[in-house]
């Protein structure tokens, strides 16, 4: 769809994260579609700043594989490419794997408490439909474990490679199919609860491996 009329707000001290992360937000949620043709000056007039932030932004979203950038030619909105998602899932669900083992000697009540307050959050998102919700909670839940891991680098990798498979994922919560992961999250605190890594990580594994029915 054409690039919003209504100017977004993003606050002056977080400029260039605000405009990466609203570009990346109307990428994944479909409000700039795949396929469709962006131009800097249009973005930058619906952002409500310069062109310099919003060229930045596209080259990581280029390099995170949401955005097709040619020098000289026009800049689009990537495809949903199975072959790249695929990729994309696999490094993901290696990064949760090692959130999982590398964190569960530190969980805590109180960090079970709060996987389980996001995965009734998730349940009942995904009940009534609310897919945003269901993708927050969803966020809530695995970033408890991601958080407690401590490894930067890991959370950068999540960082650049998470949006490409959110795509999938809002078809996935807004179908019948995101009920098997409340499920699923349930089982993952109770194995995280219990101290045993090895079948919480194949938990974790099954979680992510559920995109690949959608592709």
């Amino acid at each position: 769809m054409p690039v919003p009329t209504r100017r977004a707000d993003i606050r002056p001290p977080l400029l260039r994260q605000g405009v990466h992360a609203q570009l990346q937000t109307a990428i994944v949620d479909g409000t700039l579609a795949p396929g469709e043709v962006v131009r800097d000056q249009e973005l930058a007039s619906w952002l409500g700043v310069s062109r310099t932030p919003v060229r930045e932004a596209l080259l990581k979203l280029a390099d995170a594989g949401l955005v097709e950038a040619t020098p000289g030619r026009s800049t689009r909105i990537a495809a949903i490419d199975p072959a790249a998602i695929r990729d994309a899932q696999a490094v993901v669900a290696a990064m949760h794997r090692l959130a999982v083992t590398t964190a569960i000697t530190q969980v805590t009540p109180t960090h079970l408490t709060e996987m389980r307050a996001a995965n009734e959050r998730f349940r009942a998102a995904i009940e009534r439909g609310d897919v945003e919700a269901a993708l927050h909670a969803d966020d809530d839940f695995h970033g408890v474990l991601v958080e407690l891991a401590g490894n930067a680098a890991l959370a950068a990798v999540l960082d650049q490679f998470t949006p490409m498979i959110r795509r999938l994922e809002r078809l996935r919560f807004a179908s019948h199919a995101g009920r098997g992961s409340v499920d699923l999250h349930a089982r993952l605190v109770d194995l995280c609860e219990a101290g045993e890594a090895t079948a919480a990580a194949d938990v974790s594994d099954r979680t992510w491996d559920g995109l690949q029915a959608l592709l």
